[in-house]
């Protein structure tokens, strides 16, 4: 699934091309993904310029004034900047097409599972009920080590599925928190009260500059994931625990545990995270 990392390199890529861009065609070759998609947006956004791409989570949002697109890429979406006429494939199911300098070019969702998400909101957009629940942003100011013991304070629960609740930080999913762990040595099943405030400035560090890096790598090309020009990301090239169970650490040589927490698949070294 794409996280935060991909779901930046996507908006990255996005932001410097079609800022600014005038949309001229809306296509939509299914009438639902996750919801269905709206019946209007061929009249509410053919002729509007694009003002602003941002991020909310895992969440792109695309400013045109007088509302926004929110765009969730699901199990296994992707954005994609093709030329306009582009033959559409299988589970290419939207385009936006844009007036570019060099005649037409079309954002397209691809999307094989359709969990992702296309929504027209007319109102503020941060108050819309996927939105306003969503926890702080792990690369913000506000994401550190005191307003984490806080929030951790009493928690019984592991540290690695309480990094992944969404409705407390967003964007750390289970491959950044596996990483993110084993950077900052904490094992992914000790309680997330019980995690000392010295121990917590070393994980949120670790979960800054993890997150970072696989931004700066173009995120984790697992399955289907691609960036915005079609390219992979190359972060699954850096990872010391995940995906790597019964491979050696790289740090101590030990064989890489895996156990299951929730519903998830959890990475650690015995030996590194204690």
């Amino acid at each position: 699934m794409p996280e935060l990392p991909e779901v930046e390199v996507t908006r990255r890529g996005i932001a410097p091309a079609l800022t600014g861009k005038r949309v001229i065609a809306v296509i939509a070759r299914t009438p639902a993904l996750r919801y269905p998609l709206p019946e209007s947006l061929e009249r509410m956004l053919e002729g509007r310029r694009l003002a602003a791409v941002s991020r909310r989570g895992k969440y792109l949002l695309l400013d045109f004034g007088h509302g926004h697109l929110l765009i969730h890429l699901g199990m296994s979406g992707s954005l994609r900047l093709v030329p306009a006429d582009l033959p559409a494939e299988k589970h290419d199911h939207f385009d936006l097409v844009f007036a570019v300098q060099r005649g037409k070019a079309a954002l397209r969702l691809r999307d094989p599972r359709r969990f992702g998400a296309i929504l027209w909101l007319q109102d503020a957009p941060l108050k819309h009920p996927l939105l306003a629940a969503l926890g702080v942003e792990p690369l913000t100011e506000e994401f550190d080590a005191a307003w984490l013991r806080k929030e951790l304070a009493g928690l019984s629960a592991a540290i690695k599925p309480t990094l992944m609740d969404a409705h407390r930080v967003v964007g750390i999913g289970n491959i950044y928190a596996s990483e993110s762990l084993f950077r900052s040595g904490i094992d992914p099943r000790t309680p997330a009260g019980d995690i000392s405030l010295k121990r917590l400035e070393r994980l949120v560090p670790a979960i800054k500059n993890t997150l970072a890096a696989a931004i700066d790598a173009g995120g984790s090309s697992l399955r289907d994931f691609i960036q915005s020009d079609g390219s992979s990301g190359y972060f699954q090239q850096q990872y010391f625990v995940y995906g790597r169970s019964g491979e050696p650490c790289r740090v101590c040589g030990r064989p890489v545990r895996s156990l299951r927490q929730g519903q998830r698949t959890s990475f650690f070294c015995a030996g590194c995270q204690k």
